[in-house]
């Protein structure tokens, strides 16, 4: 995924009227007179929302008749779901290790020992 198509995902995403208008979608396909009911906003100013889910490819708008119903993507948000997954799995890493070290803690302290020293910093993946 490249950077430019990451921030535009994460720009569009950052809205609540946007993720509330693609949390509608995943629902089915909807027309804009139907997405803008639930906000107190005007018909161009969810044209205006809709305008840049479609250029951050998280939808796209179909044609029939003078019907022009949105439609969820999904191929974007899988993007950035296995690019967050890389992030996750180094997180978990982190985590797992801090849990180890504590266990250490815990039974060196009840040992009456010195406490552990923590070794040399474990390979990561590196997520770029």
């Amino acid at each position: 995924m490249s950077v430019d198509s990451l921030n535009a995902t994460f720009a569009a995403l950052a809205d609540p009227t946007r993720r509330a208008i693609l949390a509608r979608l995943a629902q089915g396909e909807a027309g804009v007179t139907e997405l803008a009911e639930p906000f107190a906003m005007s018909l161009p100013a969810i044209s205006k929302h809709i305008k840049v889910l479609e250029r951050a490819g998280l939808i796209a708008r179909g044609r029939e008749a003078q019907w022009r119903p949105c439609r969820l993507e999904t191929e974007r948000l899988q993007e950035v779901s296995g690019w967050l997954d890389r992030y996750r799995q180094i997180w978990e890493q982190r985590l797992d290790r801090l849990d180890d070290y504590l266990v250490q803690l815990q039974a060196t302290q009840a040992g009456g020992g010195d406490p552990p020293r923590t070794g040399s910093k474990r390979d990561e993946p590196d997520p770029d």
